[in-house]
């Protein structure tokens, strides 16, 4: 595999890493923290090491498929994809609003009922109001009118977290904000700055995703223990080689979750494929852990909003706006953790 051109490694990665996507659960720098050891204040891979020949490479291989899915968007074969979409989802779209608020319920009963958890497994904490809280949050998804008092506990919840483990390890997780914002502007019946609670959510989803895909790249290290367990994650690549592969399935796919319709509802299609296969390789704790994205991802995949005209939504823009995106999001980043722990961005 080795003596391979590095352009062809690259090609034959791009499927292999939607399979180690599918067994992470999508997102190994935030979830493996939860299998395996992790120092979130420890010296990350240098830049020089992340901004790599095999990661350019895997760049434009993103951008192609991306420009690709938004060309195709508007041609009679993208409209009949929309179509066939929106028929398969229909009963999704028309109860959404139901399945957001089981799935809500679910979540927050399970992990008082694993009881010392915060919001995901390796938070932990050994308040008993914490508990009471999540309870409250569960209870408040009976009613449309109570949903906003669920969406301050999140966030009650989420605070604790940014105060006992800092801003920058619950920058994992702004999923949770997304979703108590949903909660918010469902039950008040209104939109955030003219923008609809689903659309809120999703966004919150993709930066989730593309954060962690940014910590594959940086802590690749904190799977490895998970390929000594599952040794076929990697399909006979190298650990290196194939975590920058997966982060780079990953960020693009979470980019695709703040494109164009159809771009975002394929995205979401296959990250929930992933997300749902990981239960199979990881038990309760995935299906537990990834509840609220995949009901986000569900939203996303049913919603039938129609295209928008913007000029930063045309398929030729795809290149800039992606590299745009990788910029902030790796500067973010290395530029955040050195600020706060005091550690190299070379």
């Amino acid at each position: 595999m080795s003596r391979l051109p590095s352009w062809l490694r690259c090609a034959a990665a791009i499927p292999s890493a939607f399979l180690v996507n599918a067994l992470l659960a999508g997102s190994a720098s935030a979830h493996v923290k939860w299998f395996c050891a992790f120092n979130v204040a420890g010296q990350p891979r240098g830049l020089e090491q992340v901004l790599c020949p095999d990661f350019e490479l895997l760049f434009g291989m993103s951008v192609l498929t991306l420009a690709a899915g938004a060309l195709l968007e508007s041609t009679p074969v993208g409209a009949a994809m929309v179509r066939s979409l929106d028929r398969a989802t229909a009963y999704i779209r028309d109860n959404i609003e139901i399945i957001f608020r089981a799935c809500t319920a679910f979540f927050f009963i399970a992990i008082w009922g694993l009881g010392g958890v915060l919001l995901t497994p390796e938070l932990k904490t050994d308040s008993s109001l914490i508990g009471a809280i999540q309870l409250g949050v569960a209870a408040s998804m009976l009613s449309r009118r109570t949903m906003p008092l669920g969406a301050a506990g999140i966030f009650v919840i989420f605070a604790v977290g940014v105060w006992n483990y800092g801003v920058f390890h619950l920058a994992d997780y702004p999923i949770f904000l997304g979703v108590a914002l949903y909660l918010a502007l469902v039950g008040l019946q209104t939109t955030f700055f003219g923008y609809r609670a689903l659309d809120v959510v999703r966004w919150s989803a993709g930066i989730t995703l593309m954060w962690a895909s940014i910590e594959k790249w940086a802590y690749p290290q904190w799977s490895f223990p998970l390929f000594i367990q599952h040794p076929d994650m990697t399909a006979g690549f190298s650990a290196e080689f194939f975590m920058r592969a997966a982060g780079a399935v990953e960020f693009a796919l979470a980019f695709a979750l703040v494109w164009t319709p159809l771009v975002r509802r394929v995205g979401a299609t296959i990250l929930t494929a992933m997300f749902i296969s990981a239960v199979f390789e990881f038990g309760k704790i995935d299906l537990i852990g990834h509840a609220l994205i995949v009901v986000v991802l569900l939203g996303a995949i049913s919603d039938d909003a129609p295209t928008e005209v913007s000029l930063v939504r045309r398929s030729w823009l795809v290149p800039a706006a992606y590299a745009t995106a990788l910029a902030t999001f790796l500067t973010l980043y290395y530029a955040g953790h050195a600020l706060l722990f005091g550690t190299s961005i070379a």
